[in-house]
């Protein structure tokens, strides 16, 4: 295949480019915009502007054809996505359809992906808690992975700059093993989240804490809120379809909006990245070829410095391609090791119950976008379990009309006096997996799509350590719902494939070692000085977190090193 530099060298010419819009692509532009820097962002997806492109936003039930419900037709041409919660009508247009892009599951796994200008920022949970030093010295101390070149002392900070920049509401909890950051006030529990969140605190003594999860909504917008043209998060809890109050953070809404009024960012949409060029002599990569997504023209487009933040499997993905004579198997590959230890967040179990205290109150008003979070407490300060590291776990609450029945003038009076129920609890999984070698993906040596690209391999899977984690989280669950006094507890094992958690992880991990790992702990590929990656496919090890402030602090921090680098003429 030839490339074109249909515009000449100079102008295809920047001082950074960077691959991939979604969360840390969008933070990566932010920083090197605002230190002056001409920035390339790459995006394959279409483009998406705040407020403008949010088709349903505003949109009531009545007004969706199928009342925001997927048609038969739609499940069965989208095995894969529509078994994702957030793919529904009102979101459609944000996601990745199965025949769209397709790739090859060695292992059932089901690849949730957003091809847009803001990826999967539009359709993320928003929850964001940091990382501890429990998490970071986790590979060390429990034999598995590689150390973390990194502890949490040095993206401490990083983590305060983008949670003042972002918004997260959050308690201050005072918990080690989950660090307090720079919160926004909290949400609030409702009455039987905290009743269970106390019952916990007295049956346990304190160490099994229930908090209000920490999300990425502005409860109280700050100046440097306003000054990103965002508002205070209203509760309509309708965030996949794009927040036209800028309530939640994104991209969309945020870190681009803001890289663009510098003058400083170039955004091009349609733009699927092939591979990154390396010079043989000059010892370095110096630019990336690109396939326009819409007339398969090819160009190439040249940098001092490239970030690589197409989420993780696509940065995998490009990395792999990304052959030359001096890296034959993928750029910075020289230890075999690139693509693999690929690992993921284990969803698969949830508890449910009733309660029948509390019945003097409901759960009506705003939709909270949000709910309780139970930090982990397996295996924290020592082993006490017969498996590695542990789960944290979601914890919600909430009471339904049980008499909307009828028709017509029935059917209106039932719904304008309500019958409640009782109140229904419940929750979900949030486990740490191991990385493993075979966790891994791989170029297809044949079969390419339609941008002349191989098509990727996932060969993911769960392990014993898994299955005694969910068994363990089932009865843990139910041991402190029973105490709870909560009734008809029902455990599942949904047995989904890895996939669905959307926390793929791994695969260009960080390390000490070239031997080892593929990055250093600025995010660098060890072998390519001027490469960086510090989307989820940096991660050494999973922790139990939501992952996508983790993503932001280490965009952030390897950033400001990449532009004191270029100042010094170390890139």
């Amino acid at each position: 295949m030839g490339y074109l530099n249909t515009k000449g060298v100079d102008q295809n010419t920047f001082d950074v480019i960077v691959i991939g819009s979604g969360i840390s692509g969008g933070w990566a532009a932010k920083e090197f915009t605002e230190k002056g820097l001409n920035t390339l962002v790459l995006e394959r997806g279409r483009d998406v502007k705040h407020q403008k492109d949010y088709p349903t936003t505003n949109k009531m039930p009545w007004e969706f054809e199928h009342r925001g419900q997927l048609t038969r037709q739609l499940i069965e041409e989208n095995p894969v996505v529509s078994k994702c919660y957030a793919f529904r009508e009102d979101a459609l247009h944000f996601f990745v359809k199965d025949k769209e892009h397709p790739y090859v599951q060695d292992k059932p796994f089901d690849w949730i992906r957003g091809y847009q200008v803001g990826g999967k920022s539009l359709l993320w949970a928003r929850q964001t808690q940091r990382w501890s030093e429990y998490d970071f010295e986790g590979p060390a101390r429990d034999g598995f992975a590689v150390d973390w070149p990194i502890r949490y002392k040095d993206i401490a900070p990083w983590y305060s700059y983008v949670e003042k920049f972002a918004g997260i509401s959050g308690n201050k909890d005072g918990l080690d093993i989950l660090p307090d950051g720079e919160f926004l006030p909290p949400m609030e529990m409702n009455c039987v989240e905290d009743y269970f969140s106390k019952k916990m605190a007295a049956s346990y003594n304190g160490n099994r804490p229930v908090i209000i999860g920490r999300a990425a909504h502005i409860t109280s917008p700050q100046q440097i809120h306003l000054d990103q043209g965002r508002a205070q998060c209203q509760n309509r809890n309708l965030c996949q379809r794009g927040c036209p109050f800028g309530g939640y953070f994104s991209s969309n809404s945020s870190t681009i909006p803001w890289a663009m009024k510098t003058g400083k960012l170039t955004l091009k949409p349609n733009s699927v990245v092939h591979s990154v060029i390396y010079d043989d002599a000059k010892q370095k990569a110096t630019g990336v070829r690109v396939i326009d997504a819409v007339s398969k023209q090819a160009t190439e487009y040249f940098a001092k410095v490239i970030f690589v933040n197409a989420a993780a499997l696509n940065t995998n993905l490009i990395l792999l391609n990304s052959t030359s004579s001096r890296f034959p198997n993928g750029l910075g590959n020289d230890n075999g090791l690139l693509g693999k230890y690929v690992a993921f967040h284990n969803y698969r179990a949830r508890v449910s119950a009733v309660y029948e205290g509390h019945l003097d109150k409901t759960s009506s008003g705003g939709r909270r976008p949000n709910s309780g979070y139970i930090p982990r407490f397996r295996n924290v300060k020592k082993q006490d379990t017969d498996f590695l590291r542990g789960y944290a776990a979601g914890f919600g609450a909430s009471r339904y009309n049980q008499g909307a029945e009828g028709w017509g003038e029935d059917l209106k009076k039932s719904l304008l006096n309500p019958t409640l129920g009782p109140w229904y609890v419940g929750s979900h999984m949030m486990g740490e997996t191991i990385p493993k070698e075979s966790g891994q993906v791989s170029l297809d040596a044949s079969n390419k799509d339609e941008w002349g690209i191989p098509l990727l391999h996932v060969n993911v899977d769960y392990d014993d350590n898994d299955e005694k984690m969910v068994k363990d989280y089932l009865e843990q669950l139910t041991e402190m719902f029973t105490v709870a006094g909560f009734k008809n507890i029902e455990t599942v094992d949904s047995k989904q494939a890895p996939g669905l958690d959307i926390h793929e992880m791994g695969g260009v991990r960080m390390g000490h070692d070239p031997k080892t790992s593929l990055l250093n702990k600025w995010n660098q590929l060890h072998h390519c000085k001027n490469v960086f990656v510090t989307d989820g496919a940096c991660m050494t090890s999973t922790a139990t977190q939501n992952p996508s402030l983790t993503y932001m602090a280490l965009t952030a921090r390897a950033a400001d090193y990449a532009f004191k680098a270029l100042k010094t003429g170390d890139l």
